[in-house]
């Protein structure tokens, strides 16, 4: 259902990313760092392929990624971890979902959405820095399914119980990567205690 990674590198710099003096040049940078090492874990299932490669000395026998990588951000403060993983896998290729809440049902429409065909059949990766009430992720997955995909992780900075469980109940099948599961949302269904809006401090917008 989730993992939370609790390197000590990773909670360090969440220590960091969460601090409200933290201005928006340092977010970005420790949004893509703490994105590459959660990733790092979500990507280890990857199934591989065997390779000769001729080394200075003799051929070796090696392993490279045998699947299509498929990054899915959603906008706009997914686009703030793009960086960290395009780091770990330069050759992913990148879909985009943007999303935005109903007013008046309180649930995501989607605005916009372009994928690429290897959706299907590859390994579709959503990254999104914060989990809240897990809707617009629910969306995200639901709209990369109707597209064929059925390999599909997410990862993300801070989630919460309830984020976690409208995901876990709605796609039970869909692993969700996090840097820390928080103690919950408040009245405004902001996470406790969380990195404030993720958007305008990535963005400098307010």
């Amino acid at each position: 259902m989730y993992e939370e990674i609790t390197h000590p590198c990773v909670q360090h710099k969440l220590a960091l990313i969460r601090n409200v003096e933290t201005g928006h040049k340092k977010f970005r940078e420790l949004a893509t760092e703490i994105t590459m090492f959660v990733c790092y874990e979500a990507l280890k299932k990857l199934s591989v392929k065997e390779v000769d490669v001729e080394t200075p000395v003799a051929t070796a026998k090696c392993h490279v990624i045998a699947e299509d990588i498929v990054v899915v951000p959603i906008l706009r403060a997914g686009v703030g971890m793009l960086d960290g993983i395009l780091s770990l896998v330069p050759s992913a290729r990148v879909g985009f979902v943007g999303l935005y809440r109903d007013e008046k049902t309180k649930e995501p429409v989607t605005y916009y959405e372009r994928m690429p065909r290897e959706v299907k059949g590859g390994v579709c990766i959503i990254v999104d820095p914060m989990i809240a009430t897990g809707g617009s992720t629910v969306a995200a997955i639901d709209l990369l399914k109707q597209q064929g995909a059925t390999k599909i992780v997410v990862v993300c900075v801070v989630t919460c119980p309830e984020g976690v469980k409208r995901v876990a109940d709605a796609h039970p099948d869909v692993q969700i990567y996090a840097a820390s599961v928080d103690a919950g949302l408040n009245e405004k269904k902001y996470i406790v205690p969380g990195l404030g809006d993720a958007g305008d401090r990535l963005f400098g917008t307010s």
